[in-house]
């Protein structure tokens, strides 16, 4: 269990040194090729200190690791939360999002699936603009207009990752108090039913409703996001959010116990088609509402 920047340096350690494993190397080899000191290695290897990207660049040129998915994933863990990832798009809030969340989305923008439970809002890549103001104004109220604003942006923005050439799989499990909670007025809850059934007719995105008939259910204890990659197993990780921060879960048994729970979800939720119909006939109601 380790806060997101600390995370973010294990997985990336465990993949290096499982990568200088494959090449045949020690830790001693690996540090006469690049021409760094042997305790460099060790310390990138288990987390101890921060990677720069390019000094994983240099090692995977070293390990002769040549699949591009897995390198920019490598590259991406290895860009630092504290500089917002380089010159990645959220760089540009970095004096406005916590180091937590650019760790998030950056593990996000590089994940090959998406699993999220959420028994409160929509899922943050499903909301449309109005609903997300809504939501940010009740979550940091009181902050200036235009801090507002700026949050909202970040989550619409993280949303292009559902349009790029190899978007991931999205599957959302959203209990049945998601759908029925008026954020923002009637008005705003019918254009977002709305966006729910537009965005499910996308073929790399899965949303499941766990109705209220379905009584109580593992995921009665909170929402959660597991992230996948499959060009590296390793690196899956599990993202549950308290109030002030996020906890990150990696190791191999809460991975399993997620994916159990996220599988039992999903057998007690409607099917996407009857979930379709379910948002549409809630649709239909929240746009007759006055």
């Amino acid at each position: 269990m380790r806060s997101g920047p600390a995370v973010r340096r294990a997985k990336l350690g465990a993949e290096l040194r499982r990568l200088r494993g494959e090449a045949g190397l020690t830790s001693g080899q690996a540090a006469q090729l690049v021409g760094w000191h042997q305790s460099k290695i060790s310390r990138m290897e288990t987390g101890r200190s921060a990677a720069k990207a390019a000094d994983v660049v240099r090692l995977l040129d070293a390990y002769g690791v040549t699949d591009p998915e897995l390198r920019t994933l490598l590259e991406s863990l290895a860009a630092a939360p504290r500089d917002g990832g380089g010159d990645r798009w959220w760089s540009a809030y970095r004096e406005l999002l916590p180091a937590a969340y650019r760790d998030f989305i950056s593990l996000e923008a590089e994940a090959s699936a998406v699993r999220t439970l959420e028994t409160s809002v929509v899922p943050g890549l499903l909301q449309t603009r109005r609903y997300a103001l809504a939501v940010t104004r009740a979550a940091v109220a009181g902050a200036p207009r235009r801090e507002v604003e700026s949050l909202v942006e970040v989550r619409i923005a993280r949303q292009a990752v559902l349009r790029s050439a190899r978007p991931p799989r999205l599957h959302a499990v959203l209990d049945e108090a998601v759908l029925r909670r008026r954020v923002g007025g009637p008005g705003v809850m019918a254009e977002q039913l709305r966006h729910l059934r537009r965005m499910g007719a996308l073929p790399h995105v899965r949303v499941q409703i766990l109705p209220f008939s379905a009584g109580e259910h593992v995921g009665l204890t909170g929402p959660f996001v597991i992230f996948s990659y499959s060009r590296s197993p390793d690196l899956d990780v599990v993202v549950v959010d308290h109030l002030m921060s996020s906890i990150h879960l990696e190791r191999k048994e809460d991975l399993r116990a997620y994916l159990t729970a996220f599988a039992s979800l999903q057998a007690s939720a409607l099917s996407h088609k009857g979930s379709m119909s379910f948002i549409a006939a809630l649709g239909a109601d929240a746009k007759e509402a006055p």
